[in-house]
């Protein structure tokens, strides 16, 4: 019961951070990726598909998209699945094979992926902290319900905000990251 208030709150705070690393993977930087078009859903065989489930796509150089489609019939079909979405991609292809450029980003557009990445990182320390906050809540209450004693309250309280602390870094070094991969020309 004691330590199963912190490590509840420590699965928690581990879904939070993962979440918001999901988030900020799905932020353009100037350099292509596959996974930037896992956002992309395709009207294909009557239902919503991924690209990766219709074809092969990988990433030549790191201003290009290159997808291989297992039937060359969806070609068209893919390529409007990509131009409505929200990437402002323009792709193009030559019959064979789907080419999706990556323009490079202009310095405004870099600053404004950055406020972008800084208020997802801000909402995700908001999180770990209440998490934080409902677990110190529920210390307290377990000291009051006398289920626990004053000393260890305090040591619960302690070992509480180290893995918040624990859990703030690691959304500080993933939003550095991702700042130095925007900002890179």
């Amino acid at each position: 019961m004691l330590h199963a208030i912190v490590k509840d709150a420590t699965a928690k705070m581990d879904k939070s951070v993962e979440a918001f690393q999901q988030e900020l993977g799905s932020i353009r930087t100037g350099r292509a990726t596959a996974g930037l078009l896992d956002v992309v859903d395709v009207d294909a065989y009557g239902s919503r598909m991924k690209i990766n489930q219709l074809g092969t796509v990988t990433v030549p150089d790191p201003h290009l998209i290159a997808i291989d489609l297992w039937d060359k019939s969806q070609m068209h079909t893919v390529e409007k699945a990509i131009l409505a979405s929200p990437l402002g991609l323009n792709p193009s292809n030559d019959g064979k094979i789907i080419r999706v450029p990556f323009p490079p980003l202009s310095e405004e557009r870099r600053k404004d992926l950055v406020k972008v990445a800084r208020k997802l990182a801000e909402e995700a320390r908001v999180s770990v902290r209440n998490i934080r906050r409902h677990a110190v809540e529920e210390i307290k209450t377990s000291q009051k319900d006398g289920k626990i004693p004053e000393d260890d309250a305090h040591h619960l309280t302690d070992e509480t905000q180290k893995v918040t602390d624990k859990h703030i870094a690691r959304i500080d070094e993933a939003l550095a990251a991702k700042e130095a991969d925007i900002m890179e020309v």
